[in-house]
């Protein structure tokens, strides 16, 4: 019997780019592909995009005519926001007034002006190099939970949200599956249905929800149920215009209070963590090398623009990097910033004629929930895949991934459980700003996992001489700098390569 290969018994090895990729970030399908592709990926941020009004701008006293006046950016809406923006509406300074449209604008305008303030927090941390100092002490070791637990931290948003609606959301998942994993196993091979999967699930099941809703299968059913189910839901083709640019400003000048800047600093904070976390996801299913901290930090920096943006334009939250668009990345297999670039055109043009966003925004939320189960699912999968750089037999490293993991998500569980049952979370101090701070941060499962993840990487073991290589730090040494490998300029050079000139950018 012939010996087998020593090479049969070799664990896999270590990949600083990930294979299998067909087209990474410097590289672009042709035109038609990446129309198609850019569209795909536009279509993911839906969900984000009008659920986050939906559940904010009833509260504030807005209705459907007020629905979706934002402009939307390659940022997409962070759910970080959502607890500050719920307290500034709740507050009993807006109380007062009867008018539910004059309640909205004044809401509205709070909103803006604690969003314009905490924008330079991101600003000031990101282009100053503030977050390229957190950067450089990120090992893989630290990242696993980040990455993890910044796709695994919304999973609230899959099948709860597809259980709403289980005879339109289970069948979006099945054929999302089929097309996106077994199309390319069977005989027939269609790599069209593989690379197009969310276009085809969402078309297939789209339409079959249409027929449903026009046969009145929900005519006599709960309002919770018609709202997720029906296709007509919220009156927002009615009430939506043809065509509206959206301009700075349109609710009035906008209110700055100390209090709610504080509140939604909170959030923008948070934002940036959970930004981070995409980050590195998408940089590995782009194909490229780990991203260096100069390059962390003017993404984060990039992102105060944008939600300076939102601010200035009145978004109601802030923004984070999508995580839904990082796990695209992964289920297309194409890293292509062209893509991304073409997908950021679909999103201005549909903010612009408010009729065919009206459209493709009355798709029910659980098609876009069966999406997520598997879009978040690869932003998981990319941090797990961190772990090749650690040493799993350590003791020390087996604690600090599992204790993080199981602290990330069972704290924001304890905060997000205790506001249900008794109306407020587990800080009750009468300065409600500071209330909410804590729980914005405890409650989002990436920023717990790396807050306990960093500290015990940081601190246990430090004089040991195996701790750099246990935690992988070994593995990213030579990417710290920007110019110390050519494939992180070849990935993530500027023009005129700024990053060589201002460092900190």
């Amino acid at each position: 019997m012939a010996a087998q290969k020593a090479d049969d018994f070799q664990p896999h090895p270590v990949k600083e780019q990930l294979p299998g990729i067909d087209f990474c970030m410097t590289s672009s399908p042709p035109w038609p592909e990446a129309i198609l592709l850019g569209f795909q990926n536009f279509l993911v941020m839906l969900g984000t995009t009008v659920f986050i009004p939906t559940v904010l701008v009833p509260i504030m006293g807005g209705g459907d005519t007020w629905f979706g006046t934002r402009i939307p950016v390659v940022m997409g809406a962070s759910y970080a926001f959502i607890i500050p923006a719920l307290s500034i509406a709740h507050s009993r300074r807006f109380s007062v007034f009867i008018d539910p449209h004059q309640r909205f604008r004044e809401t509205m305008k709070a909103i803006q002006g604690a969003l314009i303030i905490a924008s330079f927090l991101q600003m000031i941390l990101g282009f100053l190099g503030f977050v390229r100092i957190f950067g450089r002490y990120l090992s893989p070791l630290s990242s696993v939970p980040l990455v993890t637990l910044t796709g695994l931290g919304f999973f609230v948003l899959g099948f709860p949200w597809l259980a709403n609606c289980v005879e339109v959301g289970l069948p979006a998942l099945v054929i999302l599956l089929l097309l996106s994993q077994y199309a390319s196993t069977m005989k027939l091979k269609i790599p069209i249905f593989v690379r197009f999967a969310v276009l085809f699930t969402v078309a297939i099941v789209w339409v079959y929800a249409v027929i449903l809703t026009a046969a009145g299968a929900y005519d006599h059913r709960s309002p919770r149920t018609q709202t997720s189910c029906r296709t007509d839901r919220s009156g927002l083709v009615r009430a939506a215009p043809w065509v509206r640019v959206p301009y700075p400003f349109q609710w009035g000048r906008p209110d700055f209070n100390a209090g709610y800047t504080l509140e939604i600093m909170a959030a923008a904070f948070v934002a940036m963590i959970e930004s981070i976390g995409v980050f590195i996801a998408a940089s590995r299913y782009g194909s490229a090398t780990p991203p260096p901290p100069s390059v962390l930090s003017r993404g984060i920096g990039w992102q105060g623009i944008s939600t300076l943006l939102n601010g200035i334009f009145g978004s109601l939250t802030g923004s984070t990097a999508s995580v839904e668009n990082a796990g695209l990345l992964g289920l297309t297999r194409v890293g292509s910033r062209r893509v991304i670039q073409i997908s950021a055109g679909f999103m201005f043009f549909f903010s612009v004629l408010g009729k065919f966003g009206a459209i493709l925004a009355s798709i029910p939320l659980p098609i876009v929930a069966a999406l997520y189960c598997v879009l978040y699912a690869y932003v998981v999968s990319a941090g797990l895949g961190l772990l090749q750089f650690c040493n799993l037999n350590s003791f020390r490293s087996k604690f600090i991934i599992g204790f993080s993991l199981f602290m990330g998500l069972s704290v924001p569980q304890y905060f997000h459980d205790y506001i249900l049952t008794s109306g407020h979370g587990p800080l009750h101090t009468h300065q409600i700003w500071f209330n909410n701070i804590v729980q914005v941060i405890f409650s989002s499962a990436a920023t717990v996992a790396i807050i306990v993840a960093l500290f015990f990487d940081l601190t246990m073991g430090r004089g040991h001489s195996s701790t750099r290589r246990d935690s992988g730090r070994h593995w990213w040494g030579k990417f710290r700098k920007f110019d110390t490998d050519t494939r992180s300029e070849e990935f993530y050079s500027l023009p005129y390569n700024l990053n060589r000139h201002f460092p900190s950018v």
